[in-house]
């Protein structure tokens, strides 16, 4: 009983309900979900027939961004008519409109929050027309900026129409703003470090970076944090005022990686072979595609304890890690080619023991 008196409160006083006015109603409403795909595909082919015509395809990619949005207002317009069928008091058709209003304000949100994505198909063109070059770190950030622009309106304009005034509360904050800001300072720094590495763009995602001891590849970049996958696969989040302060080495930018090491002969190798086999790596080096040949050293350097050490150097053609160890492995078995047609072995450590006199191992084994 006292949930239809308080049903009773949103009817009309002189209102007798019927069933067949809510069945009414409830069909409207079943109806609008059911032929809500029906309508959509109806009103998506009749834009397109326009859309098409046009010779870029932005309004093609925002067409299919609505088509949700459309559908779900029609449901909702579905809805509307059902409810103001009913004879509802004046107050309550009034809430009812509002609500309605206000679906639609969320929906068009909905649609442009979608639309966003476009964006980064128009940078494409607009780049690739005006000769800029494309950051990944670009697109994603102010991909994010714009929806919050959007979001931020939406929330203004159903402020508005609920009666509270943005304008005056933006206005009263006062004190209590500048205590707020304060609070959120860290916020606002990462904000702020976001968008210097924004215009600095000392890395792009994708990137192979190292920072404070941190290495690994750069993987997002949100208002607050920086997140760099590492190579054991572990997602680090760094605050953005943090990345924005310490020093950054960016592999990927460098275009080139160095090799050293030595290569350790044994003592036994004759001067011609060491020769031979420096002349031969150098040879090898300066014909291999992937190697800048202006920047290899190849040199007998050091008489080690147990070796004779040759240093070779070079700078493999690779910005990618799985590249650049392929380049290596491909270097080092044509290195073990040349050791192997020069019959020269390398060195491992080992110590020699001299004596002054000769041991008789006879005598020896028979004292044991």
């Amino acid at each position: 009983m006292e949930v239809l008196e308080w049903i009773k409160n949103f009817f009309d006083e002189n209102f007798a309900v019927s069933l067949m006015q809510i069945g009414i109603s409830v069909a409207i409403f079943l109806g609008s979900i059911i032929f809500s795909s029906v309508i959509t595909k109806i009103i998506y082919k009749f834009v397109s027939i326009f859309t098409k015509k046009t010779k870029n395809k932005v309004d093609d990619y925002i067409l299919d961004e609505f088509k949700k949005p459309i559908r779900t207002l029609i449901i909702a317009i579905g809805l509307y008519i059902a409810l103001i069928s009913l004879p509802f008091k004046d107050i309550t058709e009034t809430i009812i409109t509002k609500l309605f209003r206000v679906s639609i304000i969320i929906i068009i949100t909905w649609g442009l929050y979608n639309v966003v994505g476009t964006y980064e198909w128009i940078y494409d063109k607009l780049g690739a027309k005006l000769n800029l070059k494309s950051q990944k770190i670009l697109k994603p950030f102010i991909s994010r900026i714009i929806r919050v622009i959007i979001v931020s309106i939406c929330i203004a304009i159903i402020a508005e129409e609920f009666g509270y005034s943005i304008s005056a509360f933006i206005a009263g904050l006062g004190i209590g703003g500048i205590a707020i800001a304060m609070a959120a300072k860290d916020s606002l720094a990462n904000i702020f470090g976001g968008i210097s590495i924004l215009i600095d763009k000392p890395f792009d995602i994708g990137d192979w970076v190292v920072f404070s001891n941190i290495e690994g590849v750069i993987e997002d970049i949100n208002f607050r944090s920086t997140k760099i996958r590492t190579f054991e696969k572990a997602l680090i989040t760094i605050p953005n005022s943090k990345v924005s302060e310490n020093a950054i080495t960016n592999f990927s930018k460098r275009g080139i990686r160095r090799v050293r090491f030595y290569l350790g002969l044994t003592y036994s190798t004759s001067s011609y072979k060491v020769e031979r086999v420096v002349d031969n790596i150098k040879y090898m080096l300066l014909q291999h595609p992937d190697v800048d040949s202006e920047m290899i050293l190849t040199n007998f350097e050091i008489f080690n304890d147990s070796s004779l050490d040759i240093l070779i150097q070079y700078f493999a053609k690779a910005v990618d890690y799985n590249e650049y160890l392929n380049i290596k492995q491909d270097i080092n078995l044509k290195i073990m080619d040349i050791l192997e047609q020069e019959k020269v072995e390398v060195a491992f450590p080992s110590t020699s023991l001299y004596f002054e006199d000769n041991l008789n191992l006879n005598e020896f084994k028979k004292e044991s």
